[in-house]
């Protein structure tokens, strides 16, 4: 199994070098170069733990990877870390499932890749004989910083450098980074959004000088965002180990056609369904929930992508972005793999913001329904759901839940809600939703989620408020790179 570049697919690498490099050089993603077809009956598939079915379909894509190195991989990510120990449960919600990713460390979706991805790269470090130190760069639109600084908390040979926009993530999400133990941890917030932090990421990657500054450091970038192969891989086994529940519950037959809605950001979750459909996994339609910032909605409406808008700040921030750098992947795909083509889209959308696909390469999506939710809809939504069905859900889960009634018409089959985040995570929305007056502080609106909801109080919400603050540093987006070299350098601001 080899890996190309989105943008010049004359490239051969191998899994393990992917997930070393995070991007590569050309600007571009990595992408498999063919996709495993499934090899095993569902008839033993189903009855698979977890970790199981982690290590049957990581082993599909990380061919250079032995056997025994993946088990031990998995085995390191997945246990005692999860607080339940089906680790993505699924649970009926009036007449959806819904598939919840919160119950690893940091109570959001991006701990089911991110307690593995630390431990790839350490064994891609080892097979490929690589001795310079990672610096991992990642811009977060709040619960990936987090869960990438847990997973590479005091990891030898690593920095992880996480840079969040000022107020454009929620009180507990930010609570949950600036608190983050770990020598090896940097903490930034950038005076900008999330697209401002990304695009400056990308940059700083594709920065000759500055790359060369880093060998001579002995250090190499590399990325925990879902650009990363690394970390979209994993994301793939929840949507196999939630057909393998359903079908072991009798919910379905074998073969059977069922449906995802995943709220979307930078498109990665999405991208994980659709890379395990091709794989095989019978999926009918991939519902793209959006929130109101549109961008992604109206792409499949009208086949424009368009990112010269209003940026809205909303109560599911993890979706608030404008640029989704995961769709880049889908594209490569929907315009035959031609990466000549791919890089003019990306140069359009660079230099004019915008860049519109031809009818034929529309109908290439046809796998993919875009909707969205308002923000009235989604505090509806969180209450209407609450009251019916005693079931608390976070915002971005809400957009979904909303998202996927409204594409119900033109689904067939059963329809999986992909939860994201614990409710313990946006209490100020949940209070909103709910019509409840705001307590002032963020213990008082934990406990009011605890008593609403019964779910126990997540060991990393309890330990939250005993944790000192450590790190206080603030960037303006052109001041990244200055913070970064002097990171490199061990010099705090």
């Amino acid at each position: 199994m080899l890996y190309t570049s989105t943008r010049d697919n004359r490239i051969r690498i191998t899994a393990s070098q992917a997930i070393l490099q995070g991007l590569s050089e050309d600007g571009g993603l990595y992408v498999p170069v063919d996709f495993p077809r499934i090899n095993r009956t569902w008839q033993e598939v189903k009855n698979y733990t977890y970790q199981e079915m982690a290590e049957w379909v990581l082993g599909l894509f990380l061919t250079d990877f032995s056997a025994e190195s993946i088990k031990a991989c998995v085995q390191a990510a997945y246990g005692e870390n999860f607080d339940d120990e089906r680790m993505a449960p699924l649970v009926q919600v009036g007449d959806h499932y819904h598939l919840e990713l919160f119950h690893g460390q940091t109570i959001a979706f991006k701990d089911m890749a991110l307690s593995i991805l630390p431990h790839l790269m350490k064994k891609a470090a080892k097979m490929n004989h690589n001795t310079n130190e990672s610096v991992i760069l990642t811009a977060t639109s709040g619960d990936t910083g987090k869960a990438a600084m847990a997973g590479f908390k005091d990891v030898i040979g690593t920095k992880i450098i996480v840079f969040y926009p000022k107020g454009g993530v929620s009180s507990i999400q930010e609570r949950q980074m600036i608190t983050q133990e770990g020598e090896n941890t940097y903490v930034i917030a950038v005076e900008g959004n999330f697209d401002d932090a990304q695009n400056q990421v990308k940059k700083l990657f594709n920065d000759v000088s500055l790359r060369e500054k880093l060998a001579q450091e002995g250090c190499q970038f590399s990325s925990a965002n879902s650009m990363n192969i690394g970390r979209l891989l994993p994301q793939i086994v929840y949507y196999f180990y939630a057909y393998a529940q359903l079908l072991k519950e009798g919910q379905i037959k074998e073969g059977e056609k069922i449906n995802f809605t995943v709220p979307t950001g930078n498109f990665g979750n999405i991208l994980a369904a659709y890379y395990a459909k091709k794989m095989g996994l019978p999926v009918d339609k991939l519902v793209c929930a959006s929130n109101d910032n549109t961008v992604l909605y109206d792409l499949f409406q009208t086949g424009t992508y368009d990112r010269c808008r209003p940026f809205k700040l909303t109560i599911s921030p993890s979706m608030d972005i404008l640029i989704s750098s995961n769709f880049e992947r889908l594209l490569y795909y929907a315009v035959g793999e031609n990466s000549e083509e791919v890089k003019e889209y990306m140069d359009a959308l660079n230099l004019k913001g915008s860049y519109h696909l031809s009818d034929e390469v529309r109908k290439q999506l046809s796998d993919f329904v875009g909707e969205y939710a308002s923000e009235e809809e989604t505090l509806k939504e969180i209450g209407t759901v609450y009251t019916k069905e005693g079931y608390l859900m976070d915002p971005h889960t809400a957009v979904a839940s909303v998202c996927g009634h409204k594409a119900k018409k033109g689904l067939k089959g059963k329809n999986i809600i992909v939860s994201t985040a614990s409710p313990y995570k946006f209490p100020e929305a949940i209070l909103k939703a709910l019509a409840v007056e705001n307590p002032e502080t963020d213990r008082e609106r934990l406990e009011f989620i605890h008593q609403k909801s019964g779910i126990a109080f997540p060991p990393t919400i309890t330990a939250l408020f005993q944790a000192p603050v450590r790190h206080r540093m603030e960037a303006t987006v052109e001041e990244m790179k200055d913070y970064v070299l002097a990171i490199i350098h061990q010099k705090k601001k």
